[in-house]
């Protein structure tokens, strides 16, 4: 079975990791291991926006050596951006092994509101499979309930489900069925 190495990136709860396994097998029907290591996210901090470069950090996963993995997902409690937009919730090279996501936005807290833990968890599964979507090929799509929606705000994130459509699920099944690596392609931001 192909496995998905999730790792935190800085501080994390790891329960929350650990209760996304079933969702994501559901999905790519692939195993799920949370490292017992993570990685410090130090280097990408931005001084200035007091925001984590996910592009850096996601290079830094992916010089990771892991041969056991097929795909690579770190996850984060941090804030991330790119230079060209105020934040993202997560970033993926398209067709390549390693995927980044962030709960920082995802949490109600974040926008004044009480905690809502399963609002919380369902909302990082999304964008969990969303961004290892992207790892597999596919880019967003207009079927607005397809879990490869784009999400430029949390409140799409709420509105779209956490299930391929059938036409994406068609593409993970030919990349399911192929070969485990791809050569490197763009980033795409989720």
């Amino acid at each position: 079975m192909r496995l998905i190495r999730v790792l935190a990136v800085g501080p994390l709860d790891r329960g929350l990791l650990e209760a996304l396994g079933d969702g994501v097998f559901r999905e790519l029907g692939a195993g799920w291991e949370v490292s017992p290591s993570s990685l410090d996210p130090g280097f990408a901090l931005d001084p200035i926006r007091q925001q984590y470069h996910s592009t850096e950090i996601l290079a830094r996963l992916h010089a990771l050596p892991d041969e056991a993995a097929w795909r690579l997902l770190g996850v984060t409690g941090l804030d991330l951006f790119i230079p060209i937009l105020t934040f993202v919730f997560g970033e993926a090279q398209l067709s390549n092994r390693c995927a980044l996501v962030s709960t920082a936005r995802l949490r109600q807290e974040f926008y004044g509101l009480p905690p809502d833990p399963e609002r919380l968890r369902e909302r990082l599964l999304k964008e969990t499979i969303h961004e290892l979507g992207h790892t597999l090929g596919l880019t967003h799509c207009s079927d607005y309930d397809c879990v490869m929606a784009a999400s430029h705000g949390v409140e799409w994130i709420d509105l779209k489900g956490s299930s391929f459509c059938p036409g994406c699920r068609e593409r993970v099944l030919e990349v399911n069925a192929g070969p485990t690596t791809a050569p490197a392609a763009p980033l795409l931001r989720g």
